[in-house]
């Protein structure tokens, strides 16, 4: 049986165009059927120019609302309660989809999923986990990139169990690390006591877990492969993803305009096709699809404003895999685990108690 994707038609800065080829895209390549959220007659009609879908396993709800990039997500999730967010979303928590994709607001992304699907037992705030290419050919994990703004040092401890599952789950046979990944808190220096006040508490409490913990690491460390999860907050994380974004494609246009300056560089880019192209793929955050919503009951995968159809295509793919893991499970399970450990280390008699009166 094909999984079930519902996709939020009418999220991206250029809706509906890029979902729905997007979804005729993974209709094509993946085991999957596409439930295409949003205004029907609109949808209807941009199905209509691509002359084969109706031998695609697509189909389309009717949602009468839209969210807005420019709303407050607290008010939207309040007053659009038909929007196309929410009755993909409804469509995952009724066991109608197993997963949901969207390109819309990620503030009313985050709220709207957690208000429909609920959190996962012991999970304070839900986190985005996006994927970077390294030099060395595997993946890091960056969480949170951007559902909080502002974040406790026991929500980046949860945020550091979520990332080590996730790591476990999506890549494992593919890197030799991917079963005890190692685990790091982005800061300014590698020293325990660099950072803010976030950063240090955070440093303490991820230390006491049972994971491949490797201390703080630096954003240069980003792309080298140093960790293989890094743990942030929201707000840095999401600078961190949007820089590297930019400069992503300034690299890309500054070697293209030094390959096509002179005849001799032009010949040697006609040579090296192959390998710029290949290039453009590693870089493209489009083949990473989106970055899942980790610690909700169900899945949620949140994908750019600007997503092409490659891009949303990819998150159809991504939202399948996460559907057919027991992610969830396991992160409920380890989270459960560390709140055990943490009240078990709370409540233990003091040393000296121990040891009884005159032994130490």
């Amino acid at each position: 049986m094909p999984t079930i994707i519902a996709v939020d038609a009418m999220g991206s800065d250029r809706a509906p165009r890029p979902e729905v080829e997007g979804a005729i895209l993974a209709a094509r390549h993946y085991d999957v059927e596409v439930v295409l959220v949003g205004k029907e007659e609109v949808l209807r009609t941009e199905l209509e120019s691509h002359r084969f879908w109706r031998r695609l396993p697509i189909s389309v709800v009717n949602a009468r609302d839209v969210i807005g990039m420019q709303e407050k997500a607290a008010q939207a999730v309040r007053n659009k309660r038909e929007s196309s967010m929410h009755v993909g979303l409804r469509l995952v928590r009724d066991g109608k989809a197993a997963g949901f994709v969207t390109a819309g607001n990620t503030g009313a992304a985050m709220a709207t999923a957690k208000r429909v699907l609920g959190a996962i037992p012991g999970v304070d705030r839900p986190a985005l986990a996006a994927v970077f290419p390294t030099a060395q050919g595997t993946a890091t994990i960056l969480i949170d990139v951007g559902a909080n703004v502002d974040s406790k040092p026991q929500n980046l401890q949860q945020f550091a169990i979520m990332g080590d599952v996730y790591f476990r789950t999506i890549f494992a046979g593919r890197f030799p690390t991917a079963e005890h990944p190692r685990v790091g808190v982005l800061s300014i220096g590698e020293e325990e006591s660099k950072g803010n006040d976030l950063t240090r508490e955070a440093y303490k409490l991820i230390k006491e877990l049972p994971m491949n913990f490797v201390g703080n690491v630096e954003g240069r460390d980003l792309y080298n492969g140093k960790a293989d999860v890094l743990v942030c907050d929201g707000f840095v994380g999401n600078v961190a993803l949007k820089i590297s974004e930019g400069m992503v494609e300034t690299v890309r246009f500054l070697l293209k305009q030094s390959l096509q300056a002179t005849i001799t560089s032009q010949v040697g880019f006609l040579l090296s096709r192959r390998a710029f192209a290949d290039f453009k793929k590693r870089l493209d955050y489009s083949e990473y699809g989106g970055a899942p919503l980790l610690g909700i009951k169900g899945v949620c995968i949140v994908s750019h404003g600007s997503s092409n159809a490659n891009a949303i295509k990819n998150a159809i793919r991504v939202a399948m895999e996460y559907a057919n893991s027991k992610l969830n499970h396991t992160i409920e399970e380890r989270i459960a685990q560390a709140s055990r450990n943490l009240n078990h280390h709370t409540s233990e008699p003091s040393e000296a108690g121990a040891l009884g009166p005159g032994l130490i």
